[in-house]
């Protein structure tokens, strides 16, 4: 089996963050030219809600590389070796299991009631078996067809495949599972979240 190298970013949220950006620049536009005063109170709530757009919409994001995969979420990244995972599950958001917890991405939520009640059987074609439930049951967030099912898909096919050549044998690397904070995405909420109260508290 060829590995598949992925780099996932939602283009809805990202076309969706854009446009905060743009609307919310507009509006500090509007109120530095109307009145500076203003300006200088009120520009903060937008830059508050740019941030959190950029941060909640623009930042999530998935890659699948031969060593392991990398999920970056909104307020920390996550780093799990391909031995590090215990299970692949994609109940309301597509979530590696490994023995530190879970791991859910952000960037692959499952999909909405609407999409899922339009699956058909083909849309489950190919779904690895570590997928099934108890009795062979499948969820609509594990079809193919949909954004989330077809990711996790991609990373049970290349974990079982890894497992059943017998590299995941040796076990996992207690150290090798990694977390990182977004210490500036915080510092950067926190500064505007506390200027945006002050300035409409004054």
């Amino acid at each position: 089996m060829a590995f598949q190298e992925v780099d996932y970013r939602p283009m809805f949220g990202r076309i969706l963050a854009v446009v905060t950006v743009v609307l919310c620049a507009g509006g500090i536009i509007a109120l530095w030219v109307d009145d500076p005063g203003s300006g200088l109170r009120y520009s903060w709530p937008l830059v508050f809600i740019a941030v959190l757009a950029w941060t909640f919409f623009w930042r999530p994001r998935l890659k699948v590389e031969p060593h392991g995969v990398t999920v970056v979420n909104v307020l920390r990244t996550h780093f799990v070796p391909w031995p590090a995972i215990r299970d692949i599950d994609t109940r309301f958001a597509l979530t590696l299991r490994t023995g530190r917890g879970k791991v859910p991405v952000w960037a692959a939520p499952a999909p909405g009631r609407h999409r899922a009640l339009g699956l058909a059987e083909k849309d489950f074609d190919g779904v690895g078996e570590s997928a099934r439930g108890e009795f062979g049951s499948l969820r609509p967030s594990d079809a193919v067809s949909t954004p989330t099912g077809n990711l996790a898909q991609l990373i049970r096919g290349q974990w079982e495949a890894l497992r059943a050549q017998g590299l995941l044998a040796p076990g996992e690397d207690p150290e090798a599972e990694k977390v990182t904070w977004h210490v500036g995405t915080i510092a950067a909420l926190a500064i505007t979240g506390a200027a945006t109260v002050l300035g409409l508290a004054l």
